[in-house]
């Protein structure tokens, strides 16, 4: 326990004397104050800490033996980012009457470690003097990976971005100034590219925003019927017509298939990017398995609740140290270019249908992908 009075520990025991509780007893509601995720301090009427959880030991590096019975100011010596000690700053017991908390903001440790900081000021009476101040602490590291993978995913997309506009802006000022000096097929080479750049900037755009719409759980799925095994084959189509070779590709289709309500864009879009990774990045024969499956959601039953496909390819697969890392962003399983964010959307599109997706060895020793939809219909017409 890290819970307890300045008092003594017992002979021969680690077990810390019991805690001088707050109001609101949490052992009244069967709580454990070192059970908490946040650190958690109270002080009482006269500004000696009585409660220092296991949380607040770990954030602060101070043991709670040494915390309990001290002045919250020496236990707990916070400044804010100018420097300035917070405590004679809020002053809890002295300062306004009508005063009850401190909203949470960043403050620094001895050390300079940032916390994220909120007090509670207890009162008997809406005016009365403070009998407990009780202060929640939380680690900043979290919020320090949000901010710098929002940071990486900024300068990933503006790198992206650059190169496509940089020659959409060269083409089309070299057009503009020197129009009559150009063939036609010139003019045409150079809209083409023009052309393409336009694509792929409204290509990235679009991950930025499915990236936003899954980070923020806002992803919308307009489930219709789908017909699985022809967007297979639509997607191979496409690469045999752009000139992959027809033999590269396998479908091996497993009937009856159940029938399968999905968002149709968001399936092709998923497809697009499996199929498109196994023929950039594989080798060999690409093949494609749509069969029936068991549901991925708990208390389904049924062995054909669902729809599974599974793509793989003959190359030299994923290191088995990079498998767990596969679905996170900016993920590259080689330096051909990508932005490394469609494996990410892809987790996203598949579990926003309620499904699941992941990643192995394919039998010839190549990466293999299989991800799973329920094929639940939607809710007006179950």
């Amino acid at each position: 326990m890290s819970v307890g009075t300045s008092g003594a520990r017992e002979a021969g025991t680690s077990r810390r004397p019991p805690a001088a509780r707050p109001a609101g007893d949490l052992a009244g509601l069967g709580i454990d104050p070192d059970d908490l995720p946040d650190g958690l301090v109270v002080a009482d009427e006269h500004g000696h800490v009585v409660c220092f959880n296991a949380a607040a030991e770990r954030i602060t590096a101070v043991p709670a033996a040494e915390a309990l019975g001290q002045r919250l100011e020496k236990a707990l010596p916070l400044e804010d980012l100018e420097g300035r000690r917070w405590w004679q700053l809020t002053d809890p017991y002295g300062g306004l009457a009508i005063r009850v908390r401190q909203p949470e903001r960043n403050l620094l440790l001895p050390g300079g470690r940032e916390v994220l900081v909120c007090a509670r000021y207890v009162r008997s009476e809406p005016t009365g003097p403070v009998r407990r101040v009780v202060v929640s602490l939380r680690d900043t590291e979290a919020r320090r990976r949000t901010e710098r993978s929002h940071a990486e995913l900024i300068a990933t997309v503006a790198h992206e971005l650059r190169s496509p506009l940089t020659s959409v802006k060269g083409f089309t000022a070299t057009l503009l100034a020197k129009w009559s000096r150009f063939t036609d097929d010139q003019k045409r080479l150079m809209l083409e590219t023009v052309d393409a750049d336009a694509d792929r900037v409204t290509r990235l755009i679009a991950e930025l925003l499915d990236i936003s719409r899954i980070d923020s759980g806002r992803l919308e799925v307009r489930r219709q019927p789908v017909d699985i095994g022809a967007a297979v084959g639509r997607h191979i189509q496409a690469y045999v017509a752009a000139g992959q070779p027809a033999d590269r590709f396998l479908l091996r289709i497993e009937q009856p298939l159940p029938a399968l309500w999905a968002d149709p864009d968001k399936v092709d879009q998923v497809l697009s990017n499996l199929i498109e990774n196994a023929v950039r990045h594989g080798e060999g024969t690409v093949t494609i398995d749509v069969t029936p499956a068991a549901s991925p959601r708990e208390g389904e039953d049924g062995e054909n609740a669902a729809t599974s496909v599974t793509v793989s390819d003959e190359g030299t697969g994923i290191p088995e140290e990079s498998m767990n890392r596969v679905f996170t962003r900016f993920w590259r399983g080689s330096k051909r270019g990508g932005t490394g964010l469609g494996l990410y959307i892809v987790k996203g599109i598949v579990e926003a249908h309620g499904g699941t997706i992941e990643v192995g060895r394919a039998p010839g020793g190549g990466a293999q992908f299989r991800f799973t939809l329920p094929v639940a219909a939607p809710a007006y017409l179950a």
